[in-house]
């Protein structure tokens, strides 16, 4: 079958099944926030979760941790879940195409639609180019990352999980009931907003002296300011040659009375994470991008944007790669 055959009849078959799916999610989201609302548990890290399993199941991007942690959450519906999935897996099963959301990276720049899996390559690809110079890694607001099992005894990188402790202690319990090694990070319970999150990763072991990648993933947007700024000069302060790697909304789009932001607004609100911060995303973004992490000592290395922007027009959201006492790569 041709590539415009199959993704013509993904299409139907997807369309066809779209009212189950809707119904579908509108059956298992209450059932994830209201749970969330009632234990403290991060709702958000589900998205990045989610979209890892439907790479895994398409096969763009293998992350069996990740599967297997999807399908013993206590949070989520596994009938609403494979009813919400159905048009996807359906249409990919007849015919074998996957959409392009989930094929990323691809020619071109990936609009803000395609966030979740876009910059989970962006990170992988910034980690593994980083790999061979650092001797640990920090996931800072981890969720349900499961990229230390992605990391082999050969890499010598010591990993350290950051989360709330609610989020936390929810995850070791997911680890065990899925069957994965919780001896593989050592875990740091804080929270950002309340407590010195950099003391006690150096009382869990973490070594400022030595080099280190901060992989900071949909993070920076449920946090105040001040935590955000605290947080990069934090890190501007370890060794000469660590690596913090982050993704943001503009201010912008944080304010944006778009139905759908009014909507993503109110479903972080109820479970407790607001969105609350952006950065100024005034075209070109790398130069604003290159502004703002050099306020905190802390040299641009690496930018991309999610949509397109023009001389007018700014892009929704970014990713951001930035060194510690390193020149700024052209």
């Amino acid at each position: 079958m041709s590539v415009l055959r199959a993704a013509a009849l993904f299409r139907v078959i997807q369309v066809a099944l779209l009212p189950v799916g809707i119904v579908a999610y509108l059956w298992g989201v209450p059932k994830l926030l209201v749970y969330s609302r009632q234990t403290a548990v991060s709702a958000t890290l589900l998205a990045s979760l989610y979209t890892r399993y439907m790479q895994h199941r398409l096969g763009t991007r293998p992350d069996e941790p990740a599967a297997r942690l999807l399908m013993v959450m206590p949070n989520v519906s596994r009938t609403a879940f494979r009813l919400e999935t159905a048009p996807t897996m359906a249409g990919h099963l007849l015919t074998g195409y996957v959409p392009r959301i989930y094929r990323y990276p691809y020619k071109g720049e990936p609009p803000v639609r395609h966030q979740q899996t876009a910059r989970t390559s962006f990170y992988d690809a910034a980690l593994g180019r980083h790999l061979p110079t650092i001797n640990q890694l920090v996931i800072l607001g981890a969720g349900f990352d499961t990229r230390v099992y992605r990391l082999s005894p050969e890499d010598h990188v010591r990993c350290f999980e950051i989360d709330r402790p609610a989020t936390q202690a929810f995850k070791l319990r997911m680890l065990k009931k899925a069957g994965l090694s919780t001896h593989l990070s050592t875990y740091v319970s804080t929270d950002f907003q309340a407590e010195d999150w950099f003391e006690r990763l150096v009382a869990a072991g973490f070594d400022p002296a030595r080099r280190a990648f901060f992989l900071w993933e949909a993070v920076t947007m449920y946090l105040d300011r001040a935590s955000v700024e605290d947080t990069l000069r934090r890190i501007a302060g370890t060794a000469p040659g660590s690596v913090v790697a982050f993704d943001y909304f503009s201010a912008d789009t944080i304010a944006s009375r778009s139905p759908f932001m009014r909507y993503a607004r109110a479903a972080a609100k109820f479970v407790g994470e607001p969105l609350t911060f952006g950065i100024d995303n005034t075209p070109p973004a790398r130069d604003s991008a290159t502004e703002f992490v050099a306020a905190f000592g802390l040299n641009l290395e690496e930018h991309r944007n999610f949509g397109s922007e023009t001389r007018r027009r700014q892009s929704p959201a970014g990713f951001v790669t930035a060194t510690v006492g390193q020149p700024a790569q052209p």
